[in-house]
């Protein structure tokens, strides 16, 4: 089983910035972020392939929010830049495959422990 760690989230202010970092134990094809705010689904944040040239957004996060990852390192990262209060959640790094809907929980084998992250003025 792949091994995840998170780490980075915060209390911050509206329009204010965080870079979350998930470290893990290989080099997954497929590696994303997934949110939870208190009382709602998981959602779809964001996901990124091993060579870096594929990179998809939710739309409420799409120009505000920037996944990338270090092979090198073997660390995925999401920079959340102009960060709203509805941004705030439990900010989980997940890995996959090759194949499948990566919008998806259904489509990811190993997941992180989670960050939170808290938007508040």
């Amino acid at each position: 089983q792949v091994q995840l760690k998170e780490s980075g989230g915060g209390l911050v202010q509206p329009g204010g910035s965080l870079r979350l970092s998930c470290a893990v134990s290989g080099r997954p094809f497929t590696m994303a972020w997934f949110r939870q705010a208190p009382g709602k689904e998981r959602e779809f944040v964001a996901y990124i392939i091993r060579s870096s040239a594929s990179r998809t957004y939710a739309d409420s996060v799409k120009g505000r929010f920037t996944i990338s990852r270090d092979l090198a390192k073997n660390t995925v990262y999401l920079q959340m830049d102009n960060l709203k209060p509805e941004d705030t959640a439990v900010y989980y790094c997940a890995t996959g495959g090759m194949y499948g809907d990566y919008r998806l929980i259904a489509s990811y084998d190993d997941w992180g422990q989670g960050t939170q992250v808290t938007v508040s003025s």
